[in-house]
């Protein structure tokens, strides 16, 4: 009998991609819940079940038992999410303890996302920004309801993901898919001062390889998907090639935050892809 796998957040950049390494597994029925609040109809893959709807709403839109469920449908922007603290909570916060209920009846495992913005602080993430402290405390919860209730939980934390299917435009775009967008365009690369913040771009064929391995082997504990090859803001847009334009600092904006992958590598994973090939790749195929 097959294995029910539910993806959360299953119509967005990264559980898109996940939904459709998982669907190529024959051993597998998966299934995505997303409300397309930045997923896309657009980002459907064949063989995989779609519901549309919140976390908060699960108990009444998913009507089976999965065997497994990827937690990746939350709120995810850290910036943005000072002006968008309502959706931050229903998503986030009213989602969290929707899900966690739903897996403890259900008795499956879940992969929770976790953030790696709870790095910038010294491991706690409750002051950066909204989006860092909900996902901060996600965590704690997630890690309570493993001693509460026995349920089977891993948590991983993904270093800025880049690649097909990245928001390119609007409020929720990007780093790289807005660079792109603007090579695209002829348009200036906009670096939030001071620029010298360093990031960890991660390919997402690296990050759900990951996530699939830790889904599988990982348990009761905590994993790191992300590419110990750092980049400042600046040293990006040098990749990239464009005319440069500072904006001025934002609220959230970590400078640092160190990757723990070694966990993950102990399970057999590594990052394949870098950012540079990457940025060369687009550039051969005029930035699409």
């Amino acid at each position: 009998m097959k294995k029910k796998i539910l993806v959360t957040g299953g119509a967005g950049f990264v559980g898109s991609h996940l939904c459709e390494k998982l669907s190529k597994n024959d051993n597998y029925e998966v299934y995505s819940l997303d409300n397309y609040f930045t997923g896309s109809i657009g980002n459907h893959v064949p063989n995989v079940t779609y519901i549309q709807g919140d976390t908060a709403d699960i108990a009444t839109l998913v009507n089976f038992n999965p065997d497994m469920l990827y937690h990746l449908g939350e709120y995810s922007r850290v910036e943005q999410s000072f002006d968008d603290m309502e959706k931050v909570w229903r998503y986030n916060k009213d989602g969290i303890f929707a899900v966690l209920e739903f897996v403890r009846k259900a008795g499956c495992k879940i992969l929770y996302a976790g953030s790696s913005t709870k790095f910038g602080d010294g491991g706690l993430g409750r002051s950066a920004s909204p989006y860092a402290w909900t996902k901060a405390s996600n965590t704690e919860l997630v890690e309570n309801y493993g001693a509460w209730f026995n349920v089977p939980y891993a948590i991983t934390y993904f270093y800025n993901v880049y690649g097909p299917r990245e928001i390119q435009t609007g409020k929720y775009a990007t780093l790289i898919a807005l660079f792109k967008e603007k090579m695209k365009n002829d348009e200036p690369l906009t670096v939030v001062s001071p620029g010298t913040q360093k990031r960890n771009f991660t390919h997402i064929d690296d990050i759900v390889d990951g996530l699939i391995l830790v889904g599988e082997n990982g348990y009761g504990d905590e994993f790191g998907i992300g590419s110990e090859e750092a980049f400042t803001i600046k040293e990006v847009a040098g990749l990239f090639g464009g005319e440069i334009q500072m904006l001025p600092e934002r609220r959230g904006n970590r400078m640092t935050a160190e990757v723990m992958s070694g966990k993950t590598k102990a399970l057999g994973w590594s990052p394949k892809r870098n950012l540079k090939e990457y940025v060369e790749e687009c550039r051969r195929n005029d930035w699409k």
